[in-house]
């Protein structure tokens, strides 16, 4: 296994979104600012996006991150993703790297490759010079609790004392503490027939739903 940047194997690019494109729900691709820059991280910033690739250039996993400005304390950390891409490309001085994604192929998943892609970003800071990594993690088991607050559940731990829920006990096991949750990370708009197609539901009436694959609700 090995890490290369876009920006070293640019061909690789489509062959990862291929592999991982059903990996999070289609309506996560719709975001109302993340969209607005996420085409610009492998044109602009090819060095801070990565794939972890096998033997025969098989993707094992694909993943993206940027370079911002963190002032260290609690209340300086970018509002979650779009806090996080906005700050990226409209202010200067950054000094650490936000994770933004770190997608499995669905055959692969349960191996341990999230790890290995945490621990390549921390490598790709390290090796720009950056002091740190910051990440606006969404909690992979959330869907299974629509009701609990994000507040109480980012607190949630097993008999063991580890984090609850298992994307974010793959970060403390790495060294990571939880900084504070963010109950607004991904804004995504559309109209009910947008909604009804990008979750195969229907939606009847107005008023509040949840559905499947909703990360940090």
């Amino acid at each position: 296994m090995k890490t290369v940047t876009v920006a070293e194997r640019p061909d690789l690019t489509e062959p990862a979104w291929q592999a991982t494109r059903d990996v999070i729900p289609e309506y996560n691709n719709h975001g109302d600012v993340l969209n607005r820059y996420w085409g610009r991280l492998t044109e602009e910033r090819p060095e801070f996006q990565f794939h972890l690739v096998g033997d025969g250039d098989e993707i094992l996993a694909r993943a993206r991150s940027i370079p911002v400005r963190w002032d260290g304390t609690i209340d300086g950390l970018p509002a979650g993703i779009d806090g996080a891409i906005a700050r990226g490309f409209d202010e200067g001085d950054a000094n650490v790297l936000c994770a933004l994604v770190i997608m499995v192929p669905r055959a692969l998943q349960g191996r341990g490759l999230s790890a290995h892609g945490v621990r390549a970003m921390l490598e790709l800071a390290r090796r720009h010079g950056l002091e740190g990594l910051i990440a606006p993690v969404r909690p992979s088991w959330k869907e299974r609790y629509p009701l609990v607050p994000i507040e109480r559940y980012a607190g949630w731990r097993r008999a063991d004392g580890l984090l609850f829920d298992p994307w974010m006990r793959v970060h403390e096991r790495l060294g990571a503490n939880v900084l504070k949750p963010e109950p607004h990370s991904l804004r995504i708009t559309g109209t009910v027939s947008e909604w009804e197609g990008w979750t195969e539901m229907v939606f009847p009436e107005s008023g509040d739903y949840w559905f499947p694959g909703v990360w940090g609700a």
